[in-house]
């Protein structure tokens, strides 16, 4: 009787694990090989689990590997993310360790849960190290394994998690599809898999995640440009050599008339492949649907006509734009001082932005394959693509009291091969009493026509529409 109470004592007293804990997954882990439009660029490594020695904790370790070709540089990137959970139900996120090498730059980010907030250490080599204090996480042990649990529940999950490049948190939603396994084939063999369908409001990507009977990823699609695919150790490490710019590119079928590159300029691209959510109209790109599948855009570049407002300017979309964050520094004493030091003392915000966009153009070296991910780190390189030209920009504008922010999309080019093609590219947008296109890379304080826009702020948004775009007709 006494060793009955005991025990039932034992067990009441003993804090209760949250479902996720113990959902079948991989002991040792799991490989995943990484595909862009078929081509091998990389690998990932997940594992999840308790901690060693402290059954109330729970830990997810995830790494990435990228290697591509960009131009004729190589560029890798490395990515650890380690993050560890009370393991009770909801437990919050105690710490994160994330550690990043490669193209993009070397640092570690170190987080720690405190009373005030998620305490950051930031530490990059021949730099002083950064302390900053963020808002507490709203993350959970549940949102670590959204889409095992989704599954075993079989209802949505709506968590926020941390995204591990800027650090700001974002929504993560996953539902399960609701059918019964069926069969997939992947890498040739045909496993029975349930399927969950997340979204990450950071990329903004639909991703379908086919889990089978013992937990394992067989496959993640990101709507189908990419694939990551269930693979061992040693197939998953061994990774294509890919020339990213002309095998993301979209051929045209002829060039583009010179008034395309003229202020003011017009082109007009007939294109299949467009989602709907892809079709927004702006003051530069206007939409009309043919058919249902293919779409007439026609992109006007013009002088801006409020050019007379005086810096600092409030943002009209409530301050995103004038914020200093992990990547774009605005705050930074680096990009501050050679913001003041460039515009002088010029107080209109147009004729600012148009210095600081020249300024960025000629004193940047093209390097494509040398990027940075944080703007006080291009100021030391002073090198980069077309995303450095942009970033940089970006932050030496809001440190002006600019609103600006970065623009993904194509622009025409053609390169060694002779090919009319649009090529992947970044460039800026800033609010000088409206909003206006400007492209610090080829130094044209009006981005011209042959700048299609799809998304903003180097958000993975654009992900599904690489590969899928065809332009049938150039006007």
């Amino acid at each position: 009787m006494l060793t009955w109470l005991l025990v039932a004592l034992t067990a009441a007293a003993a804090p209760a694990k949250s479902e996720v804990v113990d959902l079948p997954r991989p002991a040792d882990g799991e490989y995943l090989g990484l595909y862009l439009n078929g081509k091998k660029i990389g690998y990932t490594f997940m594992k999840l689990g308790p901690v060693a020695g402290k059954p109330d904790q729970f830990e997810t370790v995830n790494e990435f590997v990228m290697k591509a070709m960009v131009g004729n540089n190589k560029s890798e990137r490395y990515l650890k993310d380690v993050r560890v959970y009370e393991a009770k139900p909801k437990g919050k996120l105690l710490s994160f360790f994330i550690e990043k090498k490669g193209d993009g730059g070397d640092e570690t980010l170190e987080g720690t849960s405190t009373a005030q907030g998620l305490r950051m250490l930031r530490k990059r080599p021949n730099q002083p190290n950064e302390v900053k204090t963020l808002p507490a996480a709203r993350e959970t042990v549940e949102d670590a394994d959204q889409y095992r649990l989704a599954l075993k529940k079989g209802v949505k999950l709506v968590g926020d998690v941390i995204d591990a490049q800027d650090l700001e948190q974002y929504r993560l939603t996953t539902t399960p599809d609701g059918k019964p396994p069926a069969d997939r084939t992947i890498g040739g063999v045909t496993v029975k898999v349930r399927k969950v369908v997340s979204i990450f409001d950071h990329e903004k990507v639909e991703t379908n995640v086919y889990i089978d009977d013992k937990g394992r990823i067989a496959e993640m699609d990101f709507q189908g440009t990419m694939r990551a695919t269930a693979e061992p150790p040693d197939v998953a490490k061994k990774i294509d050599v890919v020339e990213v710019f002309s095998h993301t590119r979209i051929t045209l079928p002829n060039e583009p008339s010179p008034v395309a590159r003229e202020i003011p300029g017009q082109l007009t691209l007939v294109a299949t492949g467009v989602p709907e959510k892809f079709r927004r109209d702006t003051y530069r790109q206007k939409f009309k649907a043919l058919d249902k599948d293919q779409v007439e855009i026609t992109i006007t570049a013009l002088q801006p006509t409020k050019t007379d407002l005086v810096r600092p300017l409030t943002d009209p979309n409530g301050g995103t734009n004038l914020k200093s964050t992990l990547a774009v520094e605005s705050a930074h004493p680096k990009i501050v001082e050679l913001a003041k030091k460039v515009v002088g003392n010029e107080k209109n915000a147009y004729a600012a932005a148009k210095k600081v966009v020249a300024w960025v153009g000629q004193n940047m070296t093209k390097d494509y394959g040398s990027s940075s991910d944080r703007a006080s780190d291009i100021v030391t390189s002073m090198k980069g693509d077309c995303t450095e030209h942009a970033l940089l920009a970006v932050a030496m504008l809001r440190s002006l009291g600019i609103p600006a922010r970065r623009v993904d999309g194509v622009v025409y080019l053609k390169n060694d091969d002779g090919v009319p093609a649009l090529y992947w590219h970044e460039w800026v947008e800033a609010y000088v009493g409206e909003w206006t296109q400007l492209d610090p890379t080829f130094n044209q304080p009006v981005a011209d026509a042959t700048h299609f826009a799809v998304g903003e702020e180097s958000n993975a948004e654009i992900t599904p529409l690489i590969g899928s775009v065809h332009v049938v007709k150039v006007k």
